[in-house]
């Protein structure tokens, strides 16, 4: 039609594609990049730059670390999927996030608080040493050195390993994650016996 306006196009805007989460490389360069891609690309759990690989405490878990002989005592009290580490004479286990922090309350509700135990914990901006994943040995990823940290039982790629973690919400519930508190009673108790024993053991100073 004679003076008609004629139809404004739009102008077409490029899509923005959504910029996926950075992921390590497929082909890693060295055994490092082995380790860290299996703990970022299928466990999502955070590491650091630097030498060895380390797992960040904190975000998806925290970590209460006692002597290898108290540790062994308490995983009867840990869910059968729960993560535990060793390194040297020090057993590590994983524990909900937010655990660390609840650690010096629990053994004081639990009268445990007055006596030296050797019982800690690491939580939020804490870094643990992290062991090689399970089943990946090979020409490319070395076996652990000797004190190296190694898993007891290790995390499995694919599952919710936070669901089976010990935390204070299952306190008098019926869900499947273990109580944080019935756990630490457990590793005190057996904190003191070894230092009961082992106090028990040295030989006595005579003037």
């Amino acid at each position: 039609m004679v003076g008609s306006v004629p139809p404004i196009v739009p102008a077409v805007v490029p899509s923005i594609a959504t910029v996926p989460l950075p992921r390590r490389p497929l082909t890693p360069d060295g055994p490092d990049d082995l380790i860290r891609g299996w703990y970022e690309n299928e466990l999502g759990w955070a590491t650091v730059p630097g030498e060895p690989v380390r797992l960040l405490v904190g975000e998806r878990f925290d970590v209460l670390e006692a002597p290898a002989e108290v540790g062994h005592a308490a995983l009867r009290r840990l869910a059968p999927g729960s993560p535990v580490a060793v390194r040297g004479d020090r057993m590590r286990l994983l524990v909900a996030a937010g655990g660390a922090e609840e650690l010096p309350g629990i053994l004081q509700w639990l009268e445990w608080g007055a006596l030296p135990l050797d019982l800690t914990a690491i939580g939020v901006g804490g870094l643990i040493e992290a062991p090689s994943p399970p089943g990946r040995d090979g020409p490319n990823v070395p076996g652990p050195v000797q004190g190296a940290a190694v898993w007891l039982r290790p995390p499995v790629a694919g599952c919710e390993v936070e669901a089976s973690l010990p935390t204070m919400s299952a306190l008098g519930g019926v869900g499947g994650a273990p109580d944080l508190v019935r756990l630490v009673d457990t590793l005190a108790t057996h904190c003191h016996r070894v230092r009961l024993r082992r106090a028990c053991a040295q030989p006595l100073a005579f003037s």
